[in-house]
């Protein structure tokens, strides 16, 4: 997911990883020095469209190793969270590392997902914009609740539990729509879905040099 930059003010304003409030964080999490850059899939490609598979081997190599490197690609796309679909593989698992409307950083992964459903008297709907980084370049407009509750298992299997109010609900949201194979075009109005696809075409060109230049930067 990527998100246009939002101010606002906390009385805590400590990193949370995990969920966990830490007194210091360095600027790129420390997965991003270890993971590889893979190539990001864009809509379209069949992954992105059917639902992924839950995670059933927590502890092991190969998920750390996919942790580290969906971290890389993130950090190299300049991106608020990925989820594992959108690095070309078929498992229920995003990370995360956004700062939101009150200047909170926050910084995760998660397995499994499920989002809690909200009782209709505590739903607020909040219209923000919205993007993706397999869909390279436009914004639009989504309505989603401000507020969001995600349950599931960190890499070892422990139960994991996130909350997030603002953008941190929107992307909780967002990624949690990524591995049941909807991305945020499916939400918009067949016009908008349509004009977004043709800004895309416009504008991934633009987009792709971006992450290029980056990669670069970081040595990637």
């Amino acid at each position: 997911m990527s998100f246009r930059p939002s101010d606002g003010t906390s009385q805590d304003l400590r990193v949370r990883v995990q969920g966990v409030p830490v007194d210091f964080y360095p600027a790129l999490p420390p997965e991003v020095a270890r993971g590889t850059v893979r190539r990001v899939t864009v809509v379209g490609e069949e992954i992105l469209h059917r639902r992924c598979r839950e995670v059933t081997q927590f502890g092991t190599p190969e998920l750390s190793c996919l942790i580290d490197d969906m971290f890389a690609t993130n950090a190299v796309a300049d991106g608020a969270a990925i989820a594992a679909n959108q690095v070309d593989v078929d498992q229920q698992l995003f990370v995360w590392d956004i700062t939101d409307d009150w200047g909170v950083r926050h910084v995760g992964y998660i397995a499994n997902p499920v989002l809690d459903e909200l009782p209709t008297a505590q739903r607020v709907l909040a219209e923000e914009s919205e993007g993706c980084l397999s869909v390279p370049g436009p914004y639009k407009l989504v309505p989603r609740p401000d507020h969001a509750v995600v349950r599931g298992r960190d890499k070892d299997g422990n139960p994991l539990v996130i909350e997030g109010q603002g953008y941190f609900a929107r992307c909780l949201q967002h990624e949690t729509d990524h591995l049941h194979g909807r991305t945020y075009l499916d939400r918009l109005a067949r016009r908008e879905r349509k004009a977004a696809l043709r800004e895309m075409e416009d504008t991934k060109a633009g987009v792709f040099a971006r992450r290029a230049a980056r990669a670069a930067e970081l040595g990637k």
